[in-house]
């Protein structure tokens, strides 16, 4: 264990800093990139059936145009894609050149795709959905830098007190941006429906989508800039954090200099120590010493958050589909283009408000009292439970009357994901690996968790058809079911509870250096270096 008198002053500093103005701004700046990555990766789920209605629809059929299946799979899952790309090279770029210096790029991207995804025209269905999955993948890949950058600038400039809390306020507004996109989706969709209303599909098939709702999905798209674009200068007068100065650049005048015009104090200048602290310290990611000390570290991390997203966002991106299935949103032969948009959006809202967004605060509030171990493992216990509950007695679920009590089982899903793995696969990764191998350690757990997100979004959208041929959307083959689908899921989940038990350690009230090592002498760091935390007991 490290001694006190071992670590930096600077870091000390940080580590014992009470809770001031500084970590909301922080807190602020980092967590308007995840409101906007929210916003900018879900809200697309809310407007594909408009998609289809617009590109798609042959008024001549007896139901409204949806997405072919190949198209539909390209517009929800390419931004994923590009998240995933993004991860890892953002998360690499940030050990290599430093947190701020690649944090700008990252929101210039999302800048600059968000509009342009908006701006997608062009003379055929085809050519239109090709430019839009253009920018959508390179706005995921701004989506996805944001992730590595935003923990680990949160998780260094933290007090060892209240870091979990403080990185999990971070998360916990990704919940308030899949709110916005379905508050915003609600105004346009009911604004656009007073000024242009239309018959539904049964009555007038051509006249059920007005030409001004393809203004509608631009600009939902577009306005996801906005919040990017007001807190880009805040982001670029961010101090460089102290702990890649100090432990990856090796420049203790630098970090001394930063911080104590950060918490206000006079911070000494310890460069004699850095170059003992550091000394042998800098081994690669593909080194003996980091397989042998953070190896099962980041599988555990790796493994759970992609265990967690195959669920999480198969849910989250079809909403749409189960609860047409259940019958809570209308057929869509019954309602015009923006009627539907409204339902859907209300629909989502409904969930966010009630189980998303309350589930990620309960982890804030909860996090440095409960410890990441337990919530972790209770999140993903509670999502297995909840599938279960909604998978067994699935047709029961999808009679009329019952449809109420689904949802509610549903919210609850999403609750346990916030208040357990969504949140915690998110903070763990940012604490427990060395700084010079930190944003590259969380980038690919966030990577691991985008590939469980593609297939959760790809392979749901066909899983979920029903085994019947005569009840599989146009375009489909005959899958699983929605039933057996949840099974699944409720699999991943049961899986995800055993690798946390295995794999991730508990850093509750630890320093990064405690838990990476970086603090201990080098004695310790050898006789350490295969300690592996098997039962969400601290490390050793």
């Amino acid at each position: 264990m490290a001694r006190q008198d071992q670590q930096l002053q600077v870091l000390n500093a940080l580590d014992a800093a009470k809770t001031q103005w500084y970590h909301f701004t922080a807190i602020l700046v980092a967590g308007m990139g995840f409101f906007t990555d929210a916003y900018d990766l879900f809200c697309i789920s809310l407007v594909t059936k408009l998609l289809g209605r617009i590109y798609y629809t042959d008024p001549t059929k007896p139901s409204p145009g949806t997405l072919p299946p190949n198209v539909a799979a390209a517009v929800n899952g390419v931004a994923l894609c590009g998240t995933l790309a993004g991860q890892l090279f953002f998360g690499w770029l940030g050990d290599k050149l430093g947190r701020k210096s690649a944090y700008g790029m990252t929101l210039l991207l999302m800048v600059i795709c968000s509009i342009a995804s908006g701006l997608s025209f062009s003379h055929t269905p085809t050519s239109v959905m090709a430019t839009l999955c253009f920018f959508r993948f390179w706005l995921g890949f701004g989506i996805g830098g944001d992730y590595p950058l935003s923990a680990t600038i949160m998780s260094e400039y933290a007090n060892k007190k209240t870091r979990g809390a403080f990185i999990a306020a971070v998360f916990a507004m990704q919940g308030f941006g899949i709110l916005a996109g379905g508050v915003v989706t609600l105004a346009m969709s009911a604004a656009f429906q007073s000024a242009f209303p239309a018959p539904t599909y049964e009555v007038n098939a051509a006249a059920s989508t007005v030409p001004q709702a393809d203004y509608v999905w631009r600009i939902i798209l577009m306005l996801g800039a906005l919040p990017a674009i007001l807190t880009y200068y805040w982001r670029m007068k961010m101090p460089e954090t102290a702990r890649y100065t100090a432990l990856v650049a090796k420049n203790a005048k630098q970090a001394s200099s930063d911080m104590a015009k950060v918490l206000q104090v006079e911070i000494e200048v310890e460069t004699e120590k850095l170059e003992d602290i550091t000394r042998g310290k800098d081994y690669g990611f593909f080194s003996t010493r980091f397989a042998k000390r953070h190896g099962a570290h980041l599988i555990g991390t790796a493994a759970t958050w992609f265990l967690v997203d195959v669920a999480y966002y198969s849910q989250n991106l079809f909403q749409k589909d189960i609860f047409t299935s259940i019958h809570w949103i209308p057929k869509a032969r019954t309602m015009s283009a923006l009627e539907e948009v409204f339902r859907i959006s209300r629909a989502q809202t409904l969930i966010a408000l009630c189980g998303t967004v309350p589930g990620y605060w309960f982890t804030v509030f909860l996090i440095d009292v409960i410890g990441r171990f337990k919530i972790q493992l209770l999140g993903f216990a509670g999502m297995t439970a909840f599938m279960l509950g909604l998978a067994i007695p699935y047709h029961h679920w999808t009679t009329p009357g019952n449809q109420v009590i689904f949802v509610v089982l549903y919210g609850f899903t999403f609750f346990f994901a916030n208040f357990g793995p969504n949140a915690t696969t998110f903070i763990v990764p940012a604490e427990i690996f060395p700084a010079h191998l930190r944003s590259t350690c969380h980038g690919i757990s966030a990577a691991s968790g985008k590939a469980g997100a593609i297939i959760g979004a790809f392979g749901f959208l066909y899983a979920a058809q029903p085994p019947d041929k005569a009840h599989v959307d146009a375009g489909y083959k005959p899958g699983i079911g929605v039933r057996n689908a949840l099974f699944v899921l409720a699999g991943c989940n049961l899986l995800g509870l055993l690798m946390t038990w295995l794999f991730v350690p508990e850093s509750k009230g630890k320093s990064l250096e405690e838990m990476s090592g970086e603090a201990d002498d080098e004695e310790a760091s050898a006789n350490g270096a295969n300690a592996v935390n098997l039962s969400g007991v601290e490390i050793v």
